[in-house]
């Protein structure tokens, strides 16, 4: 199994990042991706996987930071981004539920960026939220050479099929568990098999049974046998098309 999606750069893992990826390898999660959400975050992560054999790193600006993008953060994602454990550029988007930063900012630092990764020659990790339609606009304007997820999809079936189109998969997250899932289900049965992508965006929306604890990579099992469930898939089955469409997404992985 492969998590394409969680934090353990995050403060809630400072003190157990390194067994938290052990327990991961004990669930059967071979291979982590631990995304940046700022500056900070982003070199954390580039250490952790420097450190783990089994985690690798994204490094990007999310969009509740947007108001601080600049050209001095530019640059040091672009150092970042040149390590070789890093796959991706993010997490990076809109989120115009909360609004922390300026909406204009945030279109401004998802530009960039977008640029950025096709200038690194990196995939993009897509945060969204309430923001679908300025968000795919945006890609469709400069759609990222080396494709992208949109991570823990939260659109709609129709949505998902104009991100498909534009080249993108789709992220599902430990929210496919729960009994309020909006139409994830009908997203995850209505977009191609090979646009999907697994994770638990940890240490944030732990699946049942673990609702309300703290996220983990090692309950990706969690995720998967329900997205398999909804898929009609076998588990096994649905761990190797996930795993297999993550590592065609993060090429470096395999380098």
């Amino acid at each position: 199994m492969l998590d394409s999606h969680c934090h353990l750069n995050h403060p809630d893992f400072a003190e157990d990042a390194a067994a938290a990826v052990e327990r991961a390898v004990d669930a059967g999660v071979r291979c982590m991706v631990t995304v940046g959400y700022d500056l900070d975050s982003s070199t954390r992560a580039v250490e952790i996987a420097s450190r783990h054999r089994e985690v690798w790193a994204a490094v990007g600006v999310h969009p509740h930071e947007a108001r601080a993008y600049d050209r001095a953060a530019e640059d040091r994602l672009r150092e970042l981004a040149r390590h070789p454990r890093v796959v991706a550029i993010g997490e990076i988007g809109l989120d115009y539920h909360y609004d922390f930063s300026p909406r204009d900012a945030q279109r401004a630092a998802f530009r960039r960026q977008l640029e950025l990764a096709d200038e690194t020659d990196l995939p993009v990790i897509i945060h969204c939220r309430e923001a679908h339609d300025d968000a795919l606009e945006l890609v469709e304007r400069r759609p990222p050479q080396r494709r992208g997820v949109m991570h823990c999809w939260s659109g709609s079936v129709a949505e998902a099929h104009r991100a498909v189109e534009l080249g993108l998969l789709v992220g599902v997250a430990g929210v496919i568990t729960f009994k309020k899932r909006g139409q994830l289900a009908d997203v995850v049965r209505g977009v191609p098999p090979e646009t999907l992508l697994a994770e638990t965006d940890a240490p944030y929306l732990a699946p049942v049974p673990w609702r309300g604890k703290r996220n983990e990579p090692s309950y990706l099992p969690h995720v998967i046998e329900r997205l398999a469930q909804d898929l009609g898939y076998g588990t096994a089955e649905t761990a190797r098309l996930t795993e297999d469409n993550a590592r065609t997404l993060f090429y470096r992985l395999g380098l």
